[in-house]
């Protein structure tokens, strides 16, 4: 930020200028130092007068450290020609700060309110950046943006400048709620000694910090992280959570298909090989895990003219076979 500080002087003709300089905060008695010499101002303050009347400078690089009073010193050849322009111009520098809600609601209105430390005429404007772009449509006389309606195009970082200054606040982050989802790797179906992999992925803003699973019909968590693995069928969504909250998936179905011992399978195979045809259907049984499943084995003779069935009443820890 710079700013101009302009200023006339008049002196007396008969005396001769000699040296023309600004100090701050200046004391009656006390010497002034040249702020041209003082290391904190010499680079960033530039001399726009002259000598005869003009006496304006200019500060550039302007932060809180530079609120003080400034006056306008000159000496001339005469001993008692020393002035100084008493009480000068006094320097008030303050930040202006964005306001924006915590959490936002797409579809909803939403006010961001510029606010500053001094007190501003009522003919003040204000100007509003978007991800530094200035928003030349959303300028504003009483210090607030609204934006209405909000959709994700309007997530971003916002700023805000009064007309006709240089000084641009500091950017204030709005977030909007972003979509979670749930993919499953593989078909869905839970087979004899796997599992069914489902991934959470958010497009959240700030990004989701963790990810907890759950159960349809159970309030617990049932696993957490990036990735989970069902060992059971069911209804399963995700939850991603931020330091703005969290939002969940839809559900995705993990199905449990019966399954059939391998080595008693083989052993069916094995006892009819005289037959042309060997039927195998699985039919998976109800949601209780206790529940038996069933499996229809159809056997066909190579004649063709007789029809044979077989029925196997128990296999452990398996399921029955019914034709």
């Amino acid at each position: 930020m710079r700013l101009i500080m302009n200023c006339t002087y008049t002196y007396p003709t008969e005396y001769k200028i000699m040296k023309v300089f600004w100090t701050k905060n200046p004391v009656k008695s006390e010497e002034h130092p040249d702020l041209s010499e003082d290391p904190e101002y010499s680079q960033r303050l530039q001399y726009l007068g002259d000598k005869q009347q003009n006496c304006s400078i200019r500060l550039s690089h302007v932060t809180h450290k530079d609120s003080h009073m400034y006056c306008f010193r000159f000496i001339t050849d005469k001993p008692d020609g020393k002035w100084t322009g008493y009480p000068g111009v006094t320097l008030t520098v303050t930040d202006l700060q964005v306001e924006a809600p915590e959490r936002v609601t797409e579809g909803h209105n939403v006010r961001l309110t510029c606010k500053s430390s001094c007190t501003l005429t009522d003919r003040a404007t204000f100007i509003w950046y978007r991800n530094s772009q200035p928003l030349t449509e959303r300028r504003d006389g009483n210090n607030q943006l609204l934006l209405q309606s909000v959709r994700r195009e309007d997530a971003g970082r916002y700023s805000c400048a009064l007309h006709g200054h240089s000084y641009i606040s500091p950017a204030a982050q709005l977030n909007l709620p972003r979509t979670v989802s749930v993919s499953i790797t593989g078909s869905g179906e839970i087979v004899e000694g796997d599992s069914v992999s489902l991934s959470c992925s958010s497009d959240s803003n700030p990004p989701a910090l963790n990810f907890s699973w759950f159960k349809e019909n159970q309030s617990s968590a049932v696993g957490s992280g990036q990735s989970f693995s069902a060992l059971q069928s069911g209804r399963f969504y995700c939850e991603a959570h931020n330091q703005h909250g969290s939002q969940r998936s839809d559900a995705v179905t993990v199905t449990g298909e019966a399954f059939i011992n391998t080595l008693l399978y083989l052993h069916i195979i094995h006892l009819f090989v005289n037959y042309d045809d060997l039927h195998l259907s699985v039919h998976p049984g109800t949601d209780d895990p206790s529940a038996s499943s069933y499996a229809a084995l159809d056997l066909k003779s190579r004649s063709n003219d007789l029809y044979n069935t077989l029925t196997v009443s128990e296999i452990p820890k398996t399921c029955a076979f019914k034709s």
